[in-house]
């Protein structure tokens, strides 16, 4: 049965997307106790949730498991703030994990899982007119089809899913013809071939199965690169292309944590075990598309014949960095974002402070990686809407493609100075959010921060006639809710299905943590 990615949002919506870092699963009612693993997990595991019910059943273990992004996830790993909080990890890669100084001592055994490549998937007419049926595509073929403008593409974020940066490290390697791991003068070398290859892309996304679910909403893209799982669970059938000069694979390695409790050790060796065996990886491959790792157990079918060659990967954590901050700065599409931001009198004191403290972070001051790819980038506008009983006037503001700290100065200085008054008409300012121009080349997008209800001008439903009575290229906007004090949670939620958005809660964590994460939807 193939999976439906609107079915794959609507849950993330109601669970890991309100806010990744929440912990859940499966379920938020599991406490902690001698037999419970605590692990910190990549949202990408979160489809296996039903199989962690049974083993618990078959082995003992119950499983909490508490999501977060790949590079923060690894942070707090090689930082030692997992220590105590969690057991073990079970991300879609140890990969940019071990190159973190230090991180390696944090690490005690590592469980391979199942697999699953990078790689394009193309609506089937896009692929037969490209000539892409049955012979061999290379990285370069894709890249030189990408830059005539043959077909376009969606990709996840490489700064916050595993995919994404799967993805860009294989489209870089191969580009480079490396013969090993890519050094920063390499990087540097291929970034023009990296323009060519994502003038294509049109879509963008801080995680793998949202963005299959923008695919399926947006019928002008002809495909993405995202893991063969998930083009594999698509509603809609697409050609797999998988690129012989190699691909960069997830192999989901679960993780013992070094600071683990002996206890916990022996969950994790029952736990391990259990996921490994035959049964369990013939259950993963049929219910989830990923490849079994266990060599007794045959891939099906669906996986086809092709020969997956394996690029190197960065060996150095400063080269993975500068990948990153090149696709960024220099690479990708530029975006537009607009943040729509409750400045009414219920914010007054903390929650004021919390919303000042939050942009300023997108300013540049987090130097961690997580914090530093962020930032408000080069190249992006940047409009701010705060509101009260009305909308105030659009602020805008543009990070040049060189030296953007003298605009990151200004829009921390525009934060610094918010303050709090008055009542709450999210609908009039959202409306004026979505009544902007939209500028053509751009990944637009709007972050809409409340604290409260509505209580001054227009309803939702009247929010909703004017949103439906837009030109598409306005409705194509998403926009992402930060839900904050006691936000409406169901009209907010309404808000992000209307416009494909996501609803991110700041309730219980912070508003930076939300603002960095809908980072990587922008």
């Amino acid at each position: 049965m193939r999976r439906d990615p609107g079915t794959a949002l609507r849950c993330a919506l109601a669970s890991v997307l309100l806010l990744a870092a929440a912990a859940c699963a499966p379920g938020d009612e599991v406490a902690d106790g001698p037999d419970v693993l605590r692990v910190l997990a990549g949202s990408e595991v979160k489809d296996l949730e039903p199989l962690l019910r049974r083993a618990e059943q078959e082995t003992g273990v119950k499983v909490r498991l508490t999501y977060t992004g790949t590079l923060d996830g690894a942070e707090q790993v090689a930082s030692g703030r997992a220590a105590g909080r969690v057991d073990a990890t079970w991300f879609s890669s140890n990969r940019y994990l071990s190159l973190i100084d230090g991180a390696q001592a944090k690490l005690s055994t590592q469980t391979k899982t199942m697999v699953s490549p990078v790689v394009l998937g193309l609506k089937p007419a896009k692929a037969a007119e490209l000539g892409w049926n049955g012979r061999p595509v290379s990285w370069a073929d894709i890249a030189a089809a990408a830059e005539d403008g043959r077909f376009s593409f969606g990709m996840a974020n490489p700064a916050s899913s595993n995919s994404g940066f799967s993805a860009l490290v294989g489209v870089a390697a191969a580009l480079s013809d490396a013969d090993g791991a890519l050094s920063a003068e390499q990087v540097a070398a291929v970034t023009p071939k990296l323009k060519e290859f994502f003038s294509a892309q049109r879509l963008t996304a801080g995680s793998s199965g949202w963005l299959a679910d923008a695919y399926a909403r947006d019928p002008s893209v002809d495909g993405m690169v995202n893991y063969e799982s998930v083009l594999l669970g698509l509603r809609e059938r697409v050609t797999l292309i998988y690129p012989s000069d190699g691909v960069v694979s997830a192999d989901y390695p679960l993780t013992l944590l070094a600071s683990a409790p002996e206890e916990k050790k022996a969950l994790y060796g029952k736990l391990a075990a259990w996921l490994r065996t035959p049964d369990v990886q013939k259950e993963i491959m049929t219910g989830t598309h990923r490849r079994p790792i266990v060599p007794g157990v045959a891939p099906g079918a669906e996986f086809g014949s092709a020969q997956l060659i394996e690029l190197p990967f960065p060996n150095r954590r400063s080269t993975a960095d500068e990948l990153i901050t090149t696709y960024l700065n220099q690479v990708r599409v530029p975006s537009s974002a607009t943040f729509v931001l409750d400045t009414s009198g219920s914010m007054k004191g903390e929650r004021i402070e919390a919303l000042r403290t939050a942009l300023v972070a997108l300013t540049g001051p987090d130097t961690s990686a997580s914090g530093a790819f962020t930032r408000f980038l080069n190249r992006e506008s940047v409009t701010m809407i705060p509101f009260d009983d009305r909308p105030d006037a659009p602020v805008p503001f543009t990070v040049p493609d060189r030296d953007p700290e003298p605009v990151l100065a200004q829009i921390k200085a525009f934060a610094e100075q918010l303050d709090a008054n008055g009542g709450t008409a999210i609908y009039d300012s959202l409306r004026a959010a979505y009544d902007r121009p939209v500028t053509p080349g751009r990944y637009s997008s709007i972050v809409l921060m409340t604290d409260g209800e509505n209580t001054d001008g227009s309803d939702y439903a009247a929010f909703e006639s004017h949103y439906r009575s837009l030109p598409e290229e306005q409705r194509r906007t998403p926009t992402f809710v930060v839900l904050f004090g006691e936000s409406d949670v169901e009209e907010m939620r309404q808000v992000a299905q209307l416009t494909g958005g996501a609803v991110f809660d700041a309730r219980s964590t912070s508003l930076s943590s939300a603002f960095k994460e809908i980072r990587g939807y922008q």
